[in-house]
């Protein structure tokens, strides 16, 4: 059992490999309940098991959803067993600060053309790598206009920006030289055979954010390359290029847990705040499909959920019956013919009220499942010969993918 202390500090060393395994018995254990996604299911298979649940999740409103989104471990109202299982994901998610040094003074140009939100990322992330031996010479990966890398350079330390994009190599490189920062912008697909040419033993590699096969790349090319230091905050599991996952460590790889494209999508699926506009778009495409969903069973004959493309805005500009009836004419269904559009609609934002509160189950899972995946990274690491850290760099409010990677090599 996890102490109240323990679950302050970052984690490291055996606690690593336990914490793991305690994570894999509790995912393993109640897939049933956060596999299936009520998107795709009208009825979820464990509501037959648990109906006083479902039924109380499926009378609460998409007001009552949206404001239990971040936090659905404070449902302790719920009906069994979601309060005992929201104790437990918690209780397995805890994780300590990384220990923060006093950020260096920089001039205030340096944060121009970064974003607020983005530019306080960098400095936590910065804050946050404290090596036992100093890093002479940063590889800032994924880099874009490299300004995590002029952070960490600024002063007398070399730095290496690599980015696919063109330009933002140019954006990158007139930046650091107009900021005095000793840089070389290299334009570089990362997952190109010859990228590993680029990593080398006196490079310490950062990563803040880098998506799925990225970071992972990286993990890679740098333990192979001999870099002695290494800091990533992983991000997005689910781009990967493989149909589903494929685990990194041998603790991992041991595991009975299969996780599809759709199940590392989990993590991802906490919001953060967002404006009105956007907000109301996303629902009514959301209601919208759900709708539609109920059309195509009814038309095919078959009571499975139909995958449709991603629909450009205009479309939602559209009335309610041109959409579906041009959604079907694309997935090539039979002619829609006549119906009750405004009684579809409203089915569809009902629908939509009961998947957003249905989904507070499977959001209990969110973190305990990134973390999964992020401590078979950090074993991975370990089994290359490394002492690993891993703790939260920032608050979730600044970011929900706020845990970081510190490996060194002595």
């Amino acid at each position: 059992m996890m102490t109240a202390a323990e679950s302050l500090i970052p984690l490291s060393d055996l606690a690593l490999l336990q914490r793991f395994n305690a994570l894999d018995g509790f995912l393993v254990a109640h897939q049933a309940l956060w596999k299936p996604r009520p998107f795709t299911h009208r009825t979820l298979p464990w509501e037959q098991q648990y109906p006083e649940l479902a039924a109380w999740l499926r009378s609460r409103t998409l007001e009552q959803a949206e404001a239990s989104h971040n936090q659905p471990a404070a449902l302790d109202s719920a009906p069994a067993p979601f309060p005992e299982l929201a104790l437990q994901a918690d209780r397995l998610s805890q994780i300590g600060d990384l220990p923060q040094q006093a950020s260096a003074d920089l001039p205030a140009r340096f944060s121009v053309d970064v974003p607020g939100r983005k530019w306080q990322q960098i400095r936590a992330f910065g804050s946050s790598l404290g090596f036992a031996q100093a890093p002479r010479h940063w590889l800032d990966w994924c880099a874009g206009k490299g300004h995590l890398g002029r952070v960490l350079a600024h002063g007398v330390q070399k730095l290496t920006c690599l980015e696919y994009d063109p330009a933002l190599v140019a954006s990158g490189a007139a930046l650091s030289q107009r900021l005095g920062i000793n840089a070389q912008h290299i334009e570089q697909d990362v997952l190109a055979e010859d990228a590993g040419a680029l990593l080398h033993a006196e490079h310490s590699p950062v990563a803040l954010h880098a998506c799925g096969d990225l970071h992972v790349r990286l993990m890679q090319l740098a333990s192979a390359a001999g870099c002695r230091h290494l800091a990533i905050a992983p991000c997005c599991y689910n781009r990967v290029a493989a149909a589903d996952y494929r685990p990194l460590s041998t603790a991992a790889q041991g595991s009975p847990l299969h996780l599809s494209l759709d199940d590392l999508a989990l993590p991802m699926s906490e919001t953060v705040t967002a404006g009105n506009r956007v907000r109301q778009q996303r629902d009514q495409s959301m209601a919208w499909r759900l709708a539609f969903d109920l059309l195509q069973r009814e038309l095919r004959g078959l009571d499975t959920y139909l995958p449709s493309p991603s629909l450009p805005p205009a479309w939602l500009k559209k009335p309610f019956a041109s959409y579906c009836r041009d959604l079907a004419e694309l997935k090539q269904l039979p002619a829609v013919g006549e119906r009750d559009w405004q009684r579809l609609e409203a089915a569809g934002w009902q629908r939509l009220a009961e998947v957003r509160n249905l989904e507070l189950l499977r959001g209990l899972f969110r973190r305990p499942l990134e973390l999964w995946l992020v401590l078979d990274r950090a074993i991975y690491l370990q089994e290359q010969g490394y002492a690993v850290r891993l703790g939260q760099f920032c608050a979730p409010q600044l970011t929900p993918r706020n845990l970081l990677l510190l490996a060194e090599r002595s």
